[in-house]
């Protein structure tokens, strides 16, 4: 009997000194509780390590960072936007991650300073009704979309989005700050609908009828498909930045005072178990191969040739600039 008790006590002891080594880390999220709330959970089951998670949107959290400085309890940032995670990486916020971490991941997406991970891709695309838009009425590059005066009143956008500021970053990398601004013009002339970061709310109004085509990411549109809304993906033509493939990432804090742990998480977020969560249930492109696709979503060879080749270091680099614009134009 007292071996039995002297052998449990060894086990449960054992275990405390085990999750004691698990330890914790201070996660910072721009991503949404429900993107990250189901794979910290699993992340926790399977290691044993405590995630605390600090949500709010890229800019605040960026702003907390900075003010936090060297007494940051972060030890990971997950950023919605290549903006925010650009900005952190130009002022020295992150370590450089080692090959282990980088190396199954898709080359496209990850900066050559390798200052963050990308974790998914999203595409920038044209959400229209099928009940009163056909495609072939629509422009081939979203360049030309303010010519489409037939939809005055009847466009949607949200220009408080990380990502579609991310998109206006990389029509000014790609076509300069001029033609951007212009482009800006001719749509506030249009008199669009904005929705400021809710591209599920816009998407709501396309379903009611209060406009035909709105500007978003491809995977919002995958999720009201599943509810039979009349709305489909409208991609313009191969090369147009209205196709832009946009990253989401993370990276692994200077400030971290747990960089095992952190590097763990990080890795995880790229395993195949992830990785499939992210497509299967936000319809989000992985940044790995072998991965199953649904068979509603284009296949990730195709769509990636449809977007820019834009270097992802150019996206930070302008997107002060997209914002000093949308603020010009009384858009922002």
């Amino acid at each position: 009997m007292r071996n039995a008790i002297t052998a449990t006590i060894a086990l449960l002891l054992t275990g405390t000194i085990l999750a004691q080594s698990a330890g914790s880390i201070t996660l910072y999220s721009g991503r949404g509780k429900t993107f990250v709330e189901p794979i910290v959970q699993q992340f926790e089951k399977q290691t044993g390590i405590k995630v605390n998670v600090r949500y709010g949107n890229d800019a605040q959290l960026v702003a907390a960072l900075r003010e936090e400085g060297s007494r940051s309890p972060a030890d990971v940032f997950w950023g919605n936007s290549v903006g925010a995670l650009g900005e952190l990486a130009s002022e020295g916020k992150f370590v450089k991650l080692g090959t282990s971490l980088t190396r199954n991941v898709s080359p496209d997406y990850l900066p050559a300073d390798r200052a963050w991970l990308p974790t998914t891709v999203r595409f920038r695309t044209l959400a229209y009704n099928t009940d009163k838009i056909k495609p072939e009425q629509l422009p081939a590059s979203v360049l030309d979309l303010p010519k489409m005066t037939a939809l005055k009143g009847r466009i949607g956008w949200t220009v408080s989005y990380p990502s579609f500021q991310d998109f206006l970053a990389g029509m000014i990398a790609q076509h300069g700050e001029a033609t951007t601004k212009q482009w800006l013009e001719g749509m506030k002339a249009l008199q669009p609908k904005d929705y400021k970061t809710s591209n599920v709310g816009m998407l709501e109004a396309m379903r009611s009828g209060e406009i035909d085509v709105g500007l978003t990411n491809h995977y919002y549109i995958q999720r009201v498909n599943r509810l039979n809304y009349p709305i489909d993906t409208y991609f313009f033509k191969n090369g147009d930045i209205g196709n832009l493939g946009n990253a989401t990432g993370a990276g692994l804090l200077k400030t971290g005072k747990n960089v095992a742990a952190a590097t763990r998480f990080l890795s995880y977020l790229v395993s195949k178990d992830a990785q499939t969560f992210f497509l299967s249930v936000n319809f989000e492109y992985p940044v790995i191969g072998n991965i199953l696709q649904p068979t509603t979503m284009r296949p990730f060879e195709e769509v990636s040739k449809r977007g820019p080749k834009i270097d992802p270091a150019a996206l930070p680099k302008n997107i002060e600039k997209a914002q000093k614009l949308l603020r010009d134009a009384g858009l922002l």
